[in-house]
């Protein structure tokens, strides 16, 4: 398994309220020690830089002394051979981590929302089925905030089948597939990892590893449940019906932004 190297992407934006908790779940959770960690930044205004800065000069500090810091807002920590990068880019999730995969070493990348948390040893998991022979996968999901409305969504997602997908499920990819499909479309403001995984789908190599990444409800608690839930199906249905990015867009912004 260790002939597999596995970049951990994380597209961010304003996530200094989850972004220390990410990390440290991510090294606790970690098996093998031979990853990368890739944080690619579109423009937060909050503090998020400065504090995983100030994580990466504290873990320097107490825990490993040969660890690096780079200049030009590039930021490097290593823990044995792992190591975490913050790259700064351009706004749009889908073009931050298009710019993740391009400075990505590893043969496999996994696309992680920041706040989303992969379960323990989730790299086990991810290389036993890539050593299986399968391109591209996710996990299941749980949502942190038990609602009748998410109890039912989640449940879906133990299902192969690609209306159950969506990007808080984390999804893993063969770096070679990736480039083969031209990665992510930047012209989807939003619907990017559903349109991507689509493409996927079609390459019937998919699969869906039957444990659970927990990714955050706040977004539901802040604005309703009931009413989120209907606007995403909203946009699921535009989709099929052969809406373009920017209707989807137009939409979204009216209704949920």
């Amino acid at each position: 398994m260790k002939l597999h190297k596995i970049s951990i992407i994380v597209p961010i934006l304003n996530e200094a309220e989850n972004i220390t908790l990410l990390l440290q779940t991510l090294l606790e959770r970690v098996k093998y020690t031979h990853h990368e960690i890739l944080l690619i930044d579109g423009g937060s205004t909050d503090n998020t830089v400065k504090i995983i800065s100030e994580f990466i000069v504290n873990f320097e500090k107490w825990h490993h002394p040969n660890a690096k810091r780079c200049v030009d807002g590039l930021f490097e920590m290593k823990e044995e051979n792992i190591t975490i990068q913050l790259f700064s880019s351009k706004k749009g999730r889908a073009k931050q981590m298009n710019f993740g995969a391009q400075k990505a070493t590893g043969n496999i990348l996994y696309f992680l929302h920041a706040d989303t948390f992969p379960p323990k040893h989730f790299d086990e998991f991810i290389l036993k089925k890539v050593t299986e022979g399968y391109q591209a996968g996710c996990f299941r999901m749980k949502f942190d905030y038990l609602h009748p409305v998410l109890i039912v969504s989640q449940f879906f997602t133990r299902f192969n089948v690609n209306w159950c997908r969506g990007g808080d499920q984390s999804l893993f990819v063969r770096k070679s597939l990736f480039h083969e499909l031209e990665g992510y479309n930047e012209s989807y403001p939003i619907y990017e990892d559903c349109e991507f995984i689509h493409r996927l789908y079609e390459q019937e190599e998919f699969t869906v590893i039957p444990k659970s990444v927990v990714t955050s409800a706040r977004k539901y608690r802040e604005q309703g449940t009931w009413k989120l839930q209907y606007h995403f199906a909203v946009i699921h249905i535009k989709k099929s019906k052969g809406a373009s990015p920017e209707e989807l867009y137009a939409y979204y912004k009216k209704y949920v932004c």
